[in-house]
């Protein structure tokens, strides 16, 4: 069984037992979630997709970690002005793992 939930402003296609990696979510480390927002569900025979969401289907998740991703670095330069500016960035995000889809 699969769906697409929608979180952060982004679609992830999940399963049960997927670990994924969402936008920083205001829950502790062991923390059940609860994802409302499902596009579409399917079992291999049988797809449903919302208009736009699937009435009653949630997917049920418990949050591993919260995490930093890799350090980007942001360079802002400006020839003929002796202007330089240098900044580093880490964006936080939760991996989450699926443990039940329920339609």
């Amino acid at each position: 069984m699969f769906a697409i939930i929608e979180t952060g402003g982004k679609q992830y296609l999940v399963s049960a037992g997927d670990r994924i990696k969402v936008e920083k979510l205001d829950k502790k480390e062991g923390a059940k979630i609860k994802f409302d927002q499902v596009l579409m569900v399917g079992d291999g025979k049988n797809i449903t997709v919302g208009q736009p969401l699937v009435k009653g289907a949630s997917v049920e998740g418990k949050v591993l970690a919260q995490k930093k991703g890799p350090k980007i670095t942001i360079l802002k330069y400006e020839p003929k002005k002796r202007y330089q500016k240098k900044q580093g960035h880490r964006q936080p995000y939760s991996e989450v793992e699926i443990v039940d889809i329920k339609s």
